[in-house]
């Protein structure tokens, strides 16, 4: 698949089939990402493959601290305390485009609750990945690491294969670090459903919507 096609059709899937994937395919998409940029060639990425009865019970101990009330610890702070424009409305925007592709009102929160906690099943996809980073890396690795994690999922599309990153993975990170036997010292980013996309599935069938170029580029000539 040709680079830019592959930039455009990437998407967050939510839906997949019940379809396994090879092991040579997982190894292929990450021998590709590898080749992601750096700095000072530190390739600081770590990544925890997890499949069968090991993402199963991953699924499940993340679903039993939120169903005792647990209060989620992270590594670090994805989102900001308060919203401010223009990110509020992208924010809500997005979250009503998921919720009528899935159908589900508002004014139900049972519904909305079971919607969310796929999450932990990573939406039924057969592979999950976990991505960490040494805790005594800074900033700039951050960085590098989302460049990793793109490159995995633009190499996913050329197997015919869908992704979805997910920070709802990473709530819980010593629950996933003590089942993994991840050591304390790497800090967990985030997760990602890897598997084949369910084409026929509602939400995998609705898009977000991209700002032009020109409302985020200045030009100095």
């Amino acid at each position: 698949m040709e680079v830019l096609e592959a930039m455009h059709r990437r998407a967050s899937t939510r839906a997949y089939l019940d379809k396994p994937v090879d092991r040579a395919s997982i190894e292929a998409i990450l021998d590709a990402a590898r080749w992601a940029p750096s700095g000072v060639n530190a390739q600081p990425w770590q990544v925890v493959v997890v499949t069968g009865e090991t993402k199963r019970r991953v699924s499940e101990a993340l679903l039993a601290e939120r169903a005792a009330g647990r209060s989620e610890q992270p590594d670090y702070t994805y989102y900001p305390k308060l919203w401010n424009e223009p990110y509020k409305s992208r924010r809500m925007a997005c979250g009503l485009a998921l919720y009528s592709a899935l159908g589900i009102n508002r004014a139900d929160p049972e519904a909305r609750m079971k919607s969310w906690n796929n999450n932990y099943h990573f939406f039924g996809a057969p592979v999950g990945l976990f991505f960490f980073l040494d805790r005594s890396l800074e900033k700039g690795s951050w960085v590098d690491m989302g460049m990793f994690i793109e490159n995995v999922m633009l190499a996913a599309l050329s197997f015919g294969l869908a992704t979805c990153p997910q920070a709802a993975l990473a709530e819980y990170p010593d629950i996933v670090r003590r089942l993994l036997n991840v050591p304390d010292s790497r800090a967990l980013l985030c997760g990602m459903a890897l598997g084949y996309p369910d084409t026929a599935a509602p939400v995998n069938n609705y898009r977000t919507v991209r700002e032009p170029v020109a409302s985020f580029t200045t030009w100095h000539e």
